[in-house]
């Protein structure tokens, strides 16, 4: 791509980049025992960004002979927008690097046959249906994308990075004619097609959770004290606080700015909190942005006391801070924002069995099956959810939702468990238009003394 860093080279800007991806993808997705999705392809594609007078332009282009013209255009537009744009802006410096990268490639899905993939999705959904007649359904996505990026700009970095990105899942769902309930199995690697494979004792086991789920019972609405499980807890923390943690946020919202000053106690003493790209084999891996930077593990909360932002170099320029590695894109149709890699819960020295033994009733929620969140506060539903009564985990209980304000629930964690550990899902993060964007989250066992409890009432 010497084409590309020659084209950078321009004097009539302040700053410009060019990003380029080129790779193969593919998707399989079923409904019942029908087949409804399955296709693969390859894709170029790629952008141009020029920052001139404190403004930028910003050009997108799937053919690499219209890039001279694509780069005029961008510095034009930027040139344009410079005479009414007030606020102008700029970027933290990094030092110039120039690397190359190749993914570390466990088992390839692309060295997989699609009618292989096909055929074993097939038997996964076919499993799903014939363990109880009440499972009536059962939906199974998968996706797969290999993909090299070229980036190069014109203070002389030199970025040639490749990715690879798995992730799926099967939802079986029951109904007894009154109720449906799901479940699911997730998956996703940015190594190894082998999470996919021999998944049918877990399949097995979501499908007798999803019926047994119909015979539960709703619980009491109220605040209790909670215990979260790994998955649940990973959620929790990327959607209410890790999002709250990306600087463009911070940046643009002045109630926000105050709360997330460095050095303010946010959380319980016990709390710590990371975000990193440096964890291999997980979907929010990356060693380097779509800016180029390398990325840096960034302590958001370092025992209670908020201790890091996510950035982009115009987020750091703008806030006197340093570049984190954050600035991703979910592809090349988008400049890149502040976005979460691999955000998670560091382990404790807490034991869930002690978590469990201190209550004397409240809720053991696990899994996530959705929820929302609006700035502060946040709701969330577990998979499924156990009632705990005097020390002991008693009955199945279905439908619990989890709700709250993220800084006082923070406030109120009094055990982190042991036990952390990290598995990826097969959706993504969505913000901005830009979505599914790999990422990966995780905890250990996390023991809230007070939540709010969605339930009957």
């Amino acid at each position: 791509m010497e084409r590309i860093r020659a084209l950078t080279k321009r004097k009539d800007v302040d700053y410009l980049e060019v990003r380029v991806e080129k790779g193969t993808e593919s998707a399989i997705s079923l409904q019942g025992k029908d087949v409804e999705t399955v296709k693969q392809g390859n894709f170029l594609g790629g952008n141009v960004r020029v920052l001139v007078d404190g403004v930028w332009g910003f050009v997108y282009f799937t053919n690499l002979d219209e890039l001279p013209e694509k780069i005029d255009y961008a510095i034009g537009q930027a040139k344009l927008m410079a005479k009414f744009v007030k606020n102008k802006t700029g970027l933290a410096y990094v030092p110039p690097t120039e690397v190359k990268i190749k993914a570390n490639v466990v088992k390839n899905p692309f060295d997989i046959p699609l009618e292989d993939k096909v055929k074993m999705f097939t038997r996964y959904a076919d499993l799903a249906l014939s363990s109880d007649k009440r499972i009536i359904n059962v939906r199974v996505q998968y996706k797969d994308k290999f993909k090299t990026l070229y980036f190069a700009n014109s203070e002389g970095t030199y970025v040639e990075q490749e990715i690879l990105d798995i992730g799926g899942y099967i939802v079986p769902n029951a109904s007894d004619g009154k109720i449906t309930e799901s479940t699911i199995v997730p998956f996703g690697s940015s190594e190894t097609f082998e999470v996919a494979e021999n998944l049918e004792e877990e399949i097995l086991e979501k499908s007798k959770l999803a019926v047994s789920l119909l015979g539960a019972e709703q619980p009491e609405g109220g605040e209790y004290p909670v215990i979260i499980d790994q998955d649940l807890g990973g959620v929790f923390i990327h959607e209410a606080f890790g999002h709250l943690s990306e600087a463009d946020f911070i940046f643009e919202n002045e109630k926000l700015k105050e709360i997330m000053r460095i050095g303010n106690k946010i959380g319980s003493d016990i709390l710590n909190v990371v975000d990193t790209g440096n964890i291999r084999g997980k979907r929010g891996a990356l060693l380097y942005d779509d800016e180029g930077v390398k990325t840096v593990s960034v302590d958001l909360i370092k025992n209670g006391i908020l201790s890091g932002h996510l950035h982009t170099r115009e987020t750091a320029f703008k806030m006197k801070e340093k570049p984190t590695g954050n600035a991703r894109a979910i592809n090349f149709k988008f400049a890149p924002i502040p976005r979460m890699r691999t955000t998670y819960i560091k382990g404790g020295n807490g034991t869930f069995d002690s978590f469990v033994k201190d209550i004397k009733k409240g809720i053991y929620a696990k899994g996530s099956f959705g929820g929302q969140t609006n700035g502060e506060l946040f709701t969330f539903v577990s998979e499924e959810a156990y009632l705990i009564e005097n020390g002991k985990i008693t009955k199945l209980l279905r439908d619990v939702s989890l709700s709250g304000n993220v800084f006082k629930t923070l406030k109120n964690i009094v055990g982190v468990a042991n036990d952390f550990s990290i598995r990826d899902s097969g959706g993504g993060c969505g913000k901005s238009g830009q979505w599914p964007l790999p990422v990966s989250h995780g905890a250990p066992h996390i023991y809230i003394s007070k939540v709010i409890v969605g339930g009957k009432r």
